[in-house]
């Protein structure tokens, strides 16, 4: 992802913190590092900036601005792509989704075993031989 792109991403999750959850962040912190990933397939990455575009867009079929609704649509469209690409979210893509996480969101007893290991912000680790 160019340099640009992934600025605009991380500006829109950084400014996005009160109105979704940390899960939809960790869950596009995902796709951004498996897109980063040298043996993700072009197609994988395609879905990835199609996903991650969704995000970013003003252009929503649910708008953001919704109370409660507003960012369903987003995670359902982050979710659709996680499903479609698990098999390219290995350790190391965790490792780094976690690492971007718990600079974001330090925990507050300093162990950041709370946001990485066993967090429920983890997702399975089934593709963990790649």
């Amino acid at each position: 992802m160019p340099g640009s792109k992934g600025e605009r991403l991380f500006t829109k999750i950084s400014g996005a913190f009160g109105k979704i959850g940390k899960k939809l962040i960790y869950r596009c912190l995902l796709l951004y590092f498996a897109y980063r990933r040298k043996a993700t397939p072009r197609w994988a990455k395609g879905i990835i900036l199609g996903a991650l575009g969704y995000f970013i867009s003003i252009i929503d079929f649910i708008p953001d601005i919704i109370p409660g609704l507003g960012y369903t649509d987003d995670f359902f469209m982050i979710a659709l792509a996680i499903s479609a690409l698990s098999y390219y979210i290995n350790d190391e893509v965790r490792a780094q989704a976690r690492e971007k996480m718990n600079k974001w969101f330090p925990p507050p007893d300093g162990n950041t075993e709370n946001i990485s290991g066993n967090s429920n912000y983890s997702l399975s680790s089934r593709n963990s031989m790649q």
